[in-house]
């Protein structure tokens, strides 16, 4: 289990990495539903999955920070949550986009209960 939370973890951090460099280069109005975001708050949710994708790896170097890795899957999974109730709010019927970031948060529920519960670090 330690093995697939951290594969899983690894993972993670890449997608939101990916994901922050993404809203540096792209405005949030090129996703229709969630263009309500302002942009200062749009590049401040970069900066904050940064620190998240860095929070998920850094106990493979300094295990004390350990408590780091649920915290960074609870603050993605509540940003993809977000995400769902402003796309249902703007009305768009397109679902995929929803899938997506729901698929995303339950990744991140699963991270962060096993780092949690499963297999804490010692």
């Amino acid at each position: 289990m330690n093995i697939v939370l951290w594969v899983l973890g690894v993972l993670l951090a890449l997608h939101t990495a990916v994901g922050a460099a993404w809203k540096f280069t792209n405005s949030e109005q090129s996703v229709p539903s969630l263009n309500v975001i302002p942009h200062g708050m749009w590049m401040a949710m970069s900066g904050v999955e940064i620190l998240c994708a860095i929070g998920l790896v850094v106990p493979a170097f300094y295990k004390p920070l350990a408590f780091l890795v649920p915290l960074a899957a609870v603050l993605i999974a509540i940003e993809m949550l977000a995400f769902c109730v402003l796309h249902l709010v703007s009305g768009d019927s397109t679902m995929g986009p929803m899938v997506y970031w729901l698929v995303v948060a339950a990744i991140c529920a699963f991270i962060a209960y096993g780092r949690y519960a499963l297999t804490p670090f010692s």
